[in-house]
């Protein structure tokens, strides 16, 4: 059963869904509907609150302002 949990990171929203190891972000705030990303643990363990922030943190500073996604 996948569990959910919110956090708010500089000030932006974000569901995070841990399912089989497996961190699935949806950014709620964010400009894009439906965007946000995904990371995985090998040991299957459910994320902390502080590695979901750590890992959201590092999402936004890879978006590009001007088109609300992750810079090429």
């Amino acid at each position: 059963m996948a569990e959910l949990f919110q956090i708010v990171v500089d000030g932006e929203t974000f569901d995070v869904r841990n399912q089989e190891g497996s961190m699935q972000f949806s950014w709620l705030s964010g400009p894009n509907a439906g965007y946000g990303f995904a990371t995985g643990r090998s040991d299957g363990a459910p994320p902390t609150e502080e590695e979901a922030r750590a890992q959201a943190r590092s999402f936004l500073l890879a978006i590009d302002p001007a088109t609300g996604y992750v810079a090429e």
